[in-house]
């Protein structure tokens, strides 16, 4: 299998790709130091470090500003700070630079191998839907089983990472069957542009902005495939530390899940400028998403013990890891 890097064309790539970078410079020395720097910085109780990505519910809270304000009342400040995607982010938790944040399935599963200290605080609803493998619109594969041989971009220990793994294996296709490329999205999407690579797995809004303005077709999404769901960590320390600041922030969600299910064109204006897209990318992105926070269930731990252990099988962590160990005491 080769990993293959690509030239980033601007100045915004570079810093997505830099940030993405953490990952595998990272990886290898969290259970040396992330667990003791977490366990050192639990947060501060004036203060609520949040991590978002370009999707999900967390970027619906900060647009509309309903959390930073109800908390204000409590003399806690917010600080949001995005992240290109989920494993950078969850290492940033570990690392104590931030206190909570969303990300999808497969990051938890890198960052308890890597031996992160977190805990699941709640989690959206499944939406397959949201992730997909594109092709580009004038691509000759026309299959997920065209693909052998074939060179395809993911973000290494991403949602799509484990969406990847899945469609190859419903095609009949093994992880080594492919050569794959871990790229950022933006790196990857240059990239997939370019055509080299043939494919790429993706989730929303880069999804929805690959259909929108390259024409990408879908492969496969993740209906049948995968659960994709959205998760809310924190580190142990600060969980344990500020439980009133934690439920807080679970109710803020709550409220603007049942917001946003009830007004998705409003949800599509508020997140579009903030998110840097167009408002149509943003309406079938947010089209979507599930809604819904409810607290992590036996089935959904279990859902995720089969992802941790198929990455293990296929040799992408290092050890094998129980995500029970990963649930609030």
């Amino acid at each position: 299998m080769k990993h293959r890097n690509s030239r980033i064309p601007s100045p915004i790539r570079r810093r997505l790709v830099k940030a993405g970078a953490l990952l595998a410079a990272g990886v290898a020395s969290m259970a040396m130091l992330a667990a003791p720097a977490a366990a050192q910085n639990a947060g501060s109780a004036k203060e609520l470090r949040i991590g978002y990505q370009k999707y999900g519910t967390l970027v619906i809270l900060k647009a509309r500003g309903t959390l930073d304000k109800r908390l204000a009342e409590q003399g806690v400040t917010v600080k949001w700070t995005e992240f290109p995607f989920g494993p950078p982010l969850l290492e940033a938790i570990n690392l104590g630079s931030i206190d909570v944040g969303t990300v999808g399935e497969s990051p938890p599963i890198f960052a308890q191998a890597a031996g992160a200290d977190l805990v699941y605080i709640g989690n959206e609803p499944a939406a397959p839907a949201g992730e997909a493998l594109l092709v580009r619109k004038d691509s000759p594969v026309t299959q997920v089983s065209d693909l052998k041989g074939k060179r395809v971009a993911v973000a290494k220990g991403s949602n799509a990472n484990f969406l990847l793994v899945k469609v190859l294996e419903n095609a009949g296709l093994k992880y080594t069957d492919i050569e794959v490329s871990y790229l950022a999205p933006a790196d990857a999407r240059a990239a997939f542009e370019s055509g080299r690579v043939e494919a790429w797995s993706i989730w929303d809004p880069f999804y929805a902005a690959a259909e929108k303005q390259l024409g990408a077709r879908v492969l496969a999404d993740g209906k049948g495939a995968v659960s994709n769901f959205q998760f809310y960590l924190s580190s142990r320390p600060y969980a344990e530390k500020h439980p009133d600041i934690v439920k807080i922030l679970i109710e803020e969600i709550a409220r603007v899940d049942q917001w946003g299910a009830e007004n998705p064109k409003e949800v599509a204006k508020a997140i579009a400028p903030l998110i840097g897209v167009d408002l149509p990318i943003a309406e079938l992105a947010a089209s979507r998403l599930g809604y819904g926070i409810k607290p992590v269930t036996p089935a959904v731990l279990e859902s995720q013990q089969k992802i941790a252990d198929k990455f293990f099988e296929l040799k992408l962590v290092p050890r094998q890891v129980r995500v029970a160990d990963a649930v609030a005491k």
